[in-house]
């Protein structure tokens, strides 16, 4: 029979031995009785029993061929019975997926017309084959456990965007997204599916029935007396949301879990399987008997000791086997049916792959009797059956199923030739291959047998009084360590099965990563080097089509099995090679980034893009790293960056138009688990264009570098005499010594470009479980503690309390299994000292970049994001589990990185504003802890001296609200009351951070820290601003703009919030500017304490008036201050009404942290500086027209006196008040008999926050100004109006222009002129400024 498979038109070698009757009767292989009775031994025949064995004649190799012909066509069905269609079903086989008609929205269907993914909102699909009497069954591989409706239809069903399977009258589904069955209504069946499930469909049109199973478990009878008769028939049909994925098994390939009674909708190929069954039985024989040609007899062996030594007699034997059996080795049900089973089955002793040459040797076998197409197809089904078997068997306790699909993966690749051939046209270009390397989480806890390897669970139960774990609680009971200690080995139990798993996955990667097996042409290193680069463009590159990217939690896996490979294979080298550093010491040289040898795509470099830095930086390559750029390349460059433009043009136009344009490529990474490359695009606006067969990829551009990445030998890489390979162009800077294989830089190079892409957001991702674990122990112990205090005379509420404890007990089972494994897969500590190597890698390789001068510009960005990033993740997300500080070397590399961030948050070479802000944001978030801040502290004064500069340019034009955010962060636990960690009011509240991107998150946590000023850093900045008058001047000018633009915008919009509370209509205030607001309040407060800090270092840039903006600074300090005081002071005050509204989103808006930063500059100015400095600052305060002694008097609670507007104030700051959870209050009603039941707010009240010593200032402070006011008040002489300055209207005209002779106060000039040189009048352009005083006779 011809085999359908593999390519049968070519011609096959024959391996039959002509019968020459020239030849003699004993061949001259053997005798020709021993070849008789081998021959007869290997090919038995049925009929004959072993008493005829004396009567049988001869068997040579003349005669074998026809003799197995008849022994194969025994029991063959007739031609007749062959082409008879069963009864019951409808329909052509083989049965695919109906992409020509059956299928309603976007669909991207894979080219075996088996799996699917959803390209639209609810996109559906059916099968080309219906079945109207009998019992249908049909599997299908969950590769995504999103909203789908997988089922059954008729013909008449008409889907759309909005239903689906299960939503029309005759279509019937099940959904165990969330877990439902479907038919028009809907109720609760069956459990929830999850990635790597496979989900049986049963039909019984005899009972009309429909019946689910889930891994082979019957999920019981979903739909009973289903419509049947004349006229109705039933589709495997199914409707999935965007970006999911499934695959269909008709009966392509065995079913997975067959039940009895139920036939598979395909017809299994009944006929092939008995030949290739007898076909490997007569293998079986072969390698099981030897011949003794010395005593004439046959020996019985065990076969796994089987040696393919080149003996005639049984390679022709084996031959006239392979002439049937290779054909069928092309069929994807046969190989996984029959091949793969052998295969298996020679493993399943047990022991080391190493221990079974056998596979070898059959591989071998392959290779040498059949073509190479068909060892070539015969391997990509047995790669794509393992792979499939991998992914979607279930988990059990000891991983059983998936070591030992891995391990026969291992005996395969194992085999050089074989491994190649794999690594070249399948593993990467076919395969997710990155499957092999992900160990799934379960879902389903119990089903997993995690009950049974972790009996007893155990959760955090001691929290502080922020709520957080307590790393080793002291009060634990006895019973609670026990528990504790019991679930920690329960944890090792299963922490020991999956690293048997991970050794596996490593020993595959240990293969491929092999660079000696050049017998057979390139080594299989270059080759995995060169497709895994092509594998990180598609990622990289596939951005914005979701679709196409690996998994990141694929991606997870993957990293930690390369790295711990990578790491061996660099550690065996140096070895060889002990002049070559060790893994630990690893970096990237910084010539990959510039020498054009390594393809980073279109990633941003450093100082932007690549084409535009080689045409700025062409003569500095040139110096530096004799490296020529040709002018031609500069121009073809700039054209390529156009082409480019333009196909993100068309990359952004509407799928449809795509799809008519051309078939849109697809990379393998869309694929759904029937893993076929090339896809179909299917969408109901295009069906005539897609019947006929196009071509599925996309023409690829022609560039230089490009090929030159898919096309490198082991020689472009490694290089060769004279030749630097890789690191082509080392600068002076670079030391002359070898590193390791440059093979193995450019991988270590591709896997932090992996740990960018898409690892570290699923780390981050995969940290909510362990949230999740902390809430509900939060809240069991909660309604613990509620049970405790229950009533006895309540049993209905204990009833509810205890219902609650139990839900919340069983979820933290369930929870506290599911952690384990997570623990134990994605943040165990081996995964956290990865995750360290990568982060020293990148310190060490930005160093070695900044080292070069002007050619840190070519450096990829990403180099910096994951330095941040896994020092992030090393700090948020594994140390729960692992502590940081038991890291080795993490002192020196946290300050390493210190000094990353403190030089390069404000390097000139890097322009890309993105990584700009994130540097600021890394360093902000670093001077949050007191450790992290210790390492800054660690790094040379020159660069500390720098950072600080860097910190205190003049806030115009950069973004300035994190660096005054750092500044803030160095003086908190130095201010007036800034003891805090939260604000008083703030504290029963949980900060909202889930959702941030990872360092917005980090920050967010950080301003919860407590707080850990840095003396040393504010000594730098005190030596900076009193040595450097004109930088002081700058920064404070800076300072205070931004204070007077940010606390403006802040009362404006409280404003609008106000008049919207007023209205009688119900209205709602937009979330945005809610933010906004409370973002410029928090501006506000941080520029004051800014300049609390810079008026407690440096008192003189304010109060010594030699310097020349002394005085007018100290004007404008006043006059803010004064206008924050009276605004947040002021008589029936807007600011107490919006704070009363207790508005979402305003939490942080009250009065404590405004006026108590307010207060530390005055106490700072007039209590602790020196006589002549308080008497000025007085003045200067008591001579501006805002100022309002009821004010100061305010702070203290004492302002009812001056005025009846004091009374009128909130409580909201108060400890007493009850957390933000309470109703909204409405505007506090501003009648005298409310206001004098409220009371004010006094810094006597916070106790907590305010020292006596600090109260005692306050009130010396108001003494002071209350006597000074007194005595200002006794000698202000009546001013006419003329003489007063026509610009504020509150001081005398002091100051007289030139050329323009014009007037004013000094103060108003001098703040004018730090801006603009123009006069206010007459927009002459001022040269000089006079002082003026009035003459005498006037």
């Amino acid at each position: 029979m011809s085999s359908k498979g593999g390519g049968t038109a070519l011609t096959r070698r024959n391996y039959r031995l002509a019968s020459d009757t020239d030849k003699p009767k004993a061949t001259g292989i053997v005798s020709e009785k021993l070849l008789s009775d081998y021959l007869h031994h290997v090919f038995p025949s049925t009929k004959q029993g072993p008493a005829l064995a004396s009567l049988r004649k001869p068997l040579g190799f003349q005669d074998l061929g026809a003799h197995l012909e008849r022994l194969l066509s025994e029991g063959e069905p007739t031609e007749d019975s062959k082409d008879q269609p069963i009864e019951g079903r409808l329909g052509p086989q083989p049965v695919v997926l109906d992409h020509t008609s059956g299928f309603e929205g976007l669909l991207f269907v894979d080219d075996d017309l088996l799996g699917v993914i959803g390209h639209s909102n609810f996109s559906s699909i059916r099968a080309t084959t219906c079945v109207y009497k009998g019992k249908w069954a049909y599997e299908v591989l969950i590769s995504s456990q999103g909203l789908m409706q997988i089922g059954w239809c008729t013909l008449n069903c008409r889907f759309n965007q909005e239903e689906g399977v299960g939503d029309t009258p005759d279509s019937y589904a099940y959904d165990g997204n969330r877990v439902r069955k479907w038919n028009v209504t809907t109720t609760n069946y069956g459990k929830s599916w999850a990635a790597g499930d496979i989900v049986s469909c049963l039909i019984d049109l005899d009972e009309g029935t429909i019946t689910f199973c889930l891994n082979g478990q019957s999920l019981g009878t979903a739909f009973t007396n289903i419509k049947m008769g004349p006229g109705i028939a039933y589709f495997p049909a199914i409707s999935l949301s965007f970006k999911e994925s499934v695959a269909f098994n008709f009966g392509s390939r065995p079913l997975r879990y067959p039940v009895d009674g139920y036939l598979p909708l395909q017809n299994p190929p009944t006929a092939d399987l008995t030949k290739a069954h007898k076909l490997l039985g007569f293998i079986k024989n072969v390698l099981s008997t030897a011949m003794d040609t010395q005593e004439e007899k046959l020996i019985e062996k065990d076969c796994a000791g089987w040696r393919l030594h080149g003996e005639p007699t049984v390679l022709i034997t084996l031959a006239h086997i392979f002439n049937h059996f290779a054909p069928l080795m092309c069929k994807v049900y046969l190989v996984e049916d029959v091949l793969m089973n052998f295969l298996l089955g020679i493993l399943e002793g047990g022991g080391s792959v190493d221990e079974h040459p056998l596979i070898q040797q059959l591989l071998d076998l392959f290779w040498l009797l059949m073509e190479d197409y068909e060892v070539n197809e015969c391997l990509k089904q047995l790669m794509m059956s393992l792979l499939r078997a991998y992914r979607f068997s279930p988990i059990i306790p000891d991983l059983g199923f998936q070591i030992h699909y891995l391990r026969l993966t291992t005996a395969i690749l194992r085999h050089e030739k074989s491994r190649k051939y794999l690594l070249s046209n399948v593993l990467f270009d076919v395969l997710r291959s990155v499957v092999f390397f992900y160990i799934k989480t379960p879902l389903r806890v119990k089903e997993a047998g995690l009950e049974e390897l972790i009996p007893t669970t155990w959760w955090p139960t001691h929290f502080d009084k922020e709520g957080k774990d307590e790393r080793e609680p002291k009060d634990e009971s006895a019973d609670e360590r026990l528990r504790r200690r019991a679930y920690e080995r329960g944890c090792q139990r299963l922490k020991k099965r999956i690293e048997v798993v991970e050794e596996l996955q490593v020993q595959i990667l240990r293969l491929l990563l092999n660079n000696k097996d050049k017998t057979t042409g390139e080594a299989s290193r270059y080759i995995f080097l060169n497709k895994f680069r092509k594998f990180l463009q598609e990622n990289a590159s596939n951005r914005g089509h979701p679709t196409a990217l690996c998994p990141p939690e694929y991606m997870v896996c993957f990293l930690h099995r390369l790295i711990t490979a990578v790491r061996a294979c660099w550690d065996e080298g140096k070895r060889k090679n002990p002049g070559s550093i060790n893994s630990e010491e690893a970096y990237v040289p910084p010539q990959l980034f510039y020498n054009g040898k390594v393809d980073y795509f279109d990633l941003q470099r450093l100082g932007g893009l690549l084409s535009h830095l080689k045409k700025t930086l062409k003569d500095d390559l040139a110096s530096k790293a004799n490296i020529i750029i040709d002018p031609a390349e500069i121009q073809a460059t700039s054209m390529d960056d156009l082409d480019e433009d333009e196909e993100s043009g068309a990359a952004q136009r509407p799928f449809g138009a795509a799809a008519m344009g051309g078939a849109l490529a697809r990379p393998s990474w869309l694929s759904s688990p029937t893993l076929g490359r090339a896809n179909r695009f299917l969408s109901t606006a295009a069906v005539s264009l897609m019947t006929p067969r196009r071509p599925l990829t996309q023409p690829e551009k022609v560039k230089v570098r490009t090929l030159a990445v898919e096309q490198r030998t082991e020689e472009d890489i490694e290089g060769s005499h004279g030749n630097d390979g890789l690191l082509l162009g080392r600068p002076l800077e670079e030391p002359d010594q070898p590193i390791a294989d440059k093979s193995l830089l450019e991988i270590v190079d591709g896997i932090v470009m992996m740990y960018n892409l898409s690892v570290h957001q699923q780390l981050g991702k995969m940290v909510v479980v362990s949230d999740d674990v902390h809430e509900y122990a939060v809240a069991l112990k909660d309604t613990e503690e509620k049970i405790a205090r229950c009533p006895a005379r309540r049993p209905d509420i204990l009833e509810e309390l205890q219902k609650s404890q139990k839900v919340f007990a069983e979820k933290l089972n369930h929870l506290s299994r599911r952690l384990a494994w997570i623990n134990a897969t994605i943040y165990s500590k081996e995964k956290m000292l990865d995750v360290y190597w990568l982060l020293c890698v990148c310190i060490r390789t930005i160093e070695h970049a900044d080292n070069t001068g002007s050619l840190f510009a070519f450096a990829p960005e990403f180099y910096l994001n994951v330095a941040m990033n896994a020092y992030s993740a090393l700090k948020n997300y594994f140390s729960p589990a692992n502590s940081m500080e038991e890291l080795p070397g993490y002192e020196e590399n946290l300050a390493q990185l210190a000094a990353i961030l403190a030089k390069h948050f404000a390097d000139p070479r890097i322009v890309g504003t993105d990584i700009k802000d994130s540097l600021m944001q890394a360093l902000a978030s670093y001077v949050c802890y007191p450790q992290s801040l210790r390492a800054v502290e660690r790094i040379p004064e020159e660069q500390r001296v720098a950072m600080m500069r860097n910190l205190l340019a003049p806030y115009e034009q950069r973004p300035w609200a994190q660096t005054n955010w750092i500044l803030v962060r160095l003086w908190r636990g130095c201010g007036f009351g800034y003891r805090y960690t939260r604000l008083p009011h703030l504290l029963k509240t949980k900060p909202e951070d889930a959702n941030l991107p990872s360092l917005q998150r980090d920050l967010s946590i950080a301003s919860f820290q407590k707080p850990c000023p840095s003396l040393l850093l504010q000594r730098h900045m005190a030596e900076l601003l009193s040595m450097d008058k004109d930088m002081a001047a700058s920064f404070l000018n800076s300072v205070l703009n931004q204070l007077n633009w940010a606390f403006s915008e802040f009362i404006g919009m409280i404003q609008e919030i106000q008049q919207a509370a007023e209205r009688p209509e119900r209205n709602f205030v937009d979330t945005r500017q809610l933010k906004v607001c409370a973002t410029c309040f928090d501006l506000s407060v941080s520029l004051l304490r800014v300049l609390e800090m810079t008026v407690t270092l440096v008192p003189e840039i304010f109060l010594d008036w030699s310097r020349p903006s002394a005085e007018l600074l100290l004007r404008r300090l006043a006059q803010l201050l004064n206008q924050v005081l009276n605004r947040v002071t002021a008589e029936k005050n807007l600011f107490d009404r919006v704070v009363n509204l207790r508005l979402p989103g305003l939490e942080s808006v009250d009065h404590y942290p405004i006026l108590v930063a307010v207060t530390g500059i005055l106490v700072r100015i007039l209590v602790d500086g020196d006589r002549q400095g308080t008497s000025r600052a007085a003045s200067v305060l008591l001579s501006d027209p805002c100022f309002q002694l009821h004010s100061i008097q305010h702070l203290l609670g004492e302002g009812g006196e001056s005025s009846t507007s004091s009374a009128v104030l909130t409580s909201s700051a108060l400890p007493v008040v009850g957390s933000l959870g309470s109703s909204v209050a409405p505007p506090i009603p501003s009648t005298s008999g409310t206001s004098s039941e409220r009371k004010h707010f006094s810094l006597h009240a916070y106790t907590d926050y305010i020292s006596e010593e600090e109260k005692q200032k306050v009130e010396l402070m108001l003494a002071f100004l209350t006597e000074e006011s007194k005595q200002a008040a006794a000698s202000t002489a009546p001013t006419s109006e003329e003489d007063l300055c026509p610009i504020c209207y509150a001081h005398s005209i002091s100051a007289i222009f030139k050329p323009c002779s014009h007037k004013s106060c000094k103060a108003c000039i001098n703040q004018h002129l730090m801006n603009n040189k123009d006069c206010f009048f007459c927009k002459a352009t001022i040269t000089g400024v006079e002082d003026y005083s009035k003459p005498a006779n006037s």
